[in-house]
């Protein structure tokens, strides 16, 4: 099992509403527009690599040695093989208290509900008031306790990445020695060519394994796009500061290569500029991120500390005994 930081994600509009601001006369006059900004984006975050997007887990069921990646999916950080498991249902230990009656709710307040149908109105002669009295009804309170499904899985080994080919004529692709990879018989052929029984490989946005079925829990990095199509940026100060300063040099970078009322030396010589601040901020933004934190410096430390523990006596040395 593995141990990342989760960053928080936002949108990039207010980097270009600030590139756009800064350099406002090139953007009122025409010369240059933002239509290339995602384009742009998208690069630095190519640049910066995997860790600029976000990791989440995700369930897939296999069915027929394939299960459907989802659309956002980037690539694959690990994948697991689990086992079904099945417990007795049990209730929640948080009760929601409401005033509207739903599946597994108990009425607390009052037992019966009360309603009044008598005229209230004094100057109403009869119980018919045309309309203008309505009858009385007192609210009750209602206690719904869920109950939620035993049912779970755990991880039971890692799956490792193979080369699983396939034919023009047949979604997976069965050869003369399929018993060398099978995990039973001579006979049996539902595992496809590949390397071990325990690969997996990529084809078409499909996940594709060396066992018919089975459920797979999948770490996998996304894409995530917000309203306005704008892809969503990880909060760092460092990784906003490398966006922006890329923008800005990729905004003059276009506008050397227009007439302008400025000469060709001056957009250069900020172009060049920019070029260097952008070079210093991806600097400092990919020694963020591979900067560890401080439970991945206590993990670090206590693996050092346990590396040679197979070499230890398990009589003799003090550091044997106070770790047991």
């Amino acid at each position: 099992m593995s141990y990342f930081y989760k960053y928080n994600f936002v949108s990039p509009e207010p980097i270009y509403a600030l590139v756009k601001e800064e350099l406002k006369s090139y953007f009122d006059t025409g010369a240059v527009d933002d239509l290339l900004f995602p384009i742009y984006l998208n690069k630095c975050l190519e640049k910066l690599g995997r860790s600029s997007h976000a990791i989440v887990p995700v369930m897939l069921f296999v069915e027929d040695f394939q299960a459907r990646l989802p659309e956002n999916f980037y690539a694959i950080r690990e994948a697991w093989f689990c086992s079904f498991l099945s417990y007795p249902s049990y209730q929640s230990g948080v009760a929601f208290y409401s005033q509207t009656a739903d599946l597994n709710t108990v009425q607390i307040a009052p037992l019966v509900t009360d309603q009044d149908y008598t005229c209230s109105n004094p100057v109403c002669v009869s119980n018919d008031c045309g309309g203008e009295c309505y009858s009385s009804i007192v609210q009750a309170v209602h206690k719904t306790i869920l109950t939620i499904p035993g049912n779970s899985y755990k991880r039971k080994f890692l799956l490792k990445p193979g080369n699983i080919s396939f034919e023009e004529n047949c979604s997976y692709n069965y050869n003369e020695t399929s018993s060398l990879y099978s995990s039973t018989t001579t006979t049996d052929t539902s595992t496809p060519m590949s390397g071990d029984f325990d690969s997996f490989d990529l084809h078409d946005n499909k996940f594709v394994t060396t066992f018919r079925e089975g459920m797979v829990e999948v770490l996998m990095y996304t894409s995530n796009y917000d309203d306005l199509d704008n892809q969503l940026i990880p909060d760092n100060y460092r990784i906003k500061e490398f966006i922006e300063a890329f923008l800005k040099f990729k905004v003059f970078e276009t506008l050397t290569n227009q007439i302008n009322d400025e000469t060709f030396n001056q957009l250069q010589q900020k172009m060049i500029n920019y070029k260097i601040f952008a070079d210093e901020a991806y600097i400092m933004a990919e020694s963020e991120i591979k900067k560890q934190t401080a439970t991945a410096k206590q993990r670090r430390i206590r693996k050092n500390l346990n590396r040679f523990n197979k070499y230890e006596l398990p009589l003799g040395t003090s550091r044997y005994k106070g770790r047991r």
